[in-house]
């Protein structure tokens, strides 16, 4: 990990959570081990499915962890860009220290509340991918840069009213820097934020050049908004916004500002191959560029949505992420040949993109292949299950579910386990939603 990535408080901050105790707020886990702390029981190596715990229940393959961990680390190395994963995925600061530890030059997160997190727990890199206007967490965010000078922060702007608000906020503190902004192009008509045209791009620019409370150090945006999105149409967009920083340094705007860098930023989950090709044809700047590629749904991957968009299905030579996500809920009820019911639902499983997919069945005999068992929908608390002729399904078995979309699959468990391949619980993660 580098020395000037996660704080040395932060460090203590990670350790102390092994010291928080279990008990009801943490669903799923052993009710035995009430009175543990995470720390200690995680070294009983518990096994999932014979050491107590409840169902439903969220775990978190170790060793998939791992592997999409070290894949993005290397492709990020390959292609010749900086990676500030976006943590808004998972908002667990043990997932965002395993990232800096795999090569990460900072997290991206989206709010306030999210970069009090990150800080907290020592981060010391944040690209928030989003606008900041908001006077109050401006004025801590200044408090962050004037009490650590080794704290790097960076946000959109897209308005020259944002400009001012954030003006307005910034000059009533003291701080001895100003905020880093990079302008955001929007991706399109219709697409969500960011500014619409390349010469509003430059008025805007224009306004931030005019306060001494902000500084200009580059553009960014979001691909992933392109309307009809294909590969033609993002890397359009991408050579717009590579044209937008490269006419921003022939203006002169980077310049007398004291950079050591230009920033041009891109890259979610679906379309970072595009960015990585655009990126690599970028010329050579006034200063270095810091290419800063943001994709984030990687670290857990998934078993819907992301499984089918991944640019490694475009590039398999690149390598192949892993879905690491699996949810185990009990068949409670098994009213007809064809129907069943399954005690995990909207809270526990991801369901805005796609419904759980069974894959497993764990029964007296062991664990089975899921074949003509499907969910067809979700109550909050229960999976309904059509289940094929001569389906094999039992009250009292377990059934394993991939899940769709890892951005709401972390946000309902704020404690998860992580499970090595043979069922051993090795960890657990604490998450803050």
């Amino acid at each position: 990990m580098a020395a000037d990535s996660v704080s040395a408080r932060g460090r203590e901050r990670l350790a102390s959570l092994a010291d928080e105790p279990v008990d009801h707020r943490f669903k799923g886990l052993p009710p035995d081990a009430e009175g543990l702390t995470v720390g200690e029981l995680a070294l009983e190596r518990r096994n999932l499915f014979s050491g107590g715990f409840t169902t439903p229940l969220l775990a978190l393959s170790a060793e998939r962890l791992e592997h999409n961990l070290r894949l993005m680390e290397t492709y990020a190395e390959r292609h010749g860009l900086v990676f500030a994963p976006h943590g808004k995925t998972s908002m667990a600061p043990q997932l965002f220290w395993r990232q800096i530890e795999h090569g990460a030059w900072g997290i991206t997160l989206a709010v306030p509340h999210q970069v009090r997190v990150a800080r907290a727990f020592g981060v010391q890199r944040v690209f928030l991918a989003n606008e900041l206007v908001d006077a109050a967490a401006l004025g801590w965010i200044a408090s962050q840069l004037a009490d650590d000078p080794s704290f790097r922060f960076v946000c959109y702007v897209d308005s020259v009213r944002g400009v001012e608000l954030m003006d307005a906020a910034l000059r009533g503190v003291s701080s001895s820097r100003p905020v880093d902004v990079v302008v955001e192009l929007a991706a399109g008509e219709g697409a969500r934020t960011g500014v619409r045209t390349e010469a509003e791009c430059a008025v805007v620019a224009d306004a931030v050049a005019g306060v001494e409370t902000l500084r200009l150090v580059g553009v960014a945006g979001y691909e992933g908004e392109v309307p009809d999105a294909d590969p033609e149409r993002v890397r359009a967009w991408l050579r717009r916004l590579t044209g937008l920083v490269v006419d921003f340094d022939k203006a002169g705007r980077f310049a007398g500002a004291g950079l050591d860098e230009i920033v041009v930023s891109a890259g979610g989950s679906a379309w970072f191959d595009a960015v990585a090709d655009v990126f690599g044809e970028l010329p050579e700047l006034s200063l270095p560029a810091l290419k800063l590629l943001r994709s984030g749904a990687y670290v857990s991957h998934d078993d819907g949505h992301y499984r089918e968009v991944t640019p490694f299905v475009r590039v398999p030579e690149e390598g192949a992420l892993q879905p690491a996500f699996r949810l185990w809920a009990q068949v409670v009820s098994r009213p007809s040949a064809e129907q069943a019911f399954a005690n995990a639902g909207k809270r526990d499983a991801a369901y805005d993109l796609d419904l759980p997919v069974v894959q497993v069945v764990r029964g007296e005999g062991g664990e089975r292949a899921a074949e003509g068992i499907d969910v067809t929908s979700l109550s909050d608390q229960h999976a309904w299950i059509r289940t094929a002729e001569g389906a094999s399904l039992e009250v009292g078995d377990w059934v394993g579910m991939g899940l769709s979309h890892p951005c709401t699959s972390f946000d309902k468990w704020q404690l998860i386990p992580v499970v090595e391949q043979d069922g051993t619980v090795v960890d657990y993660v604490r998450t803050y939603f």
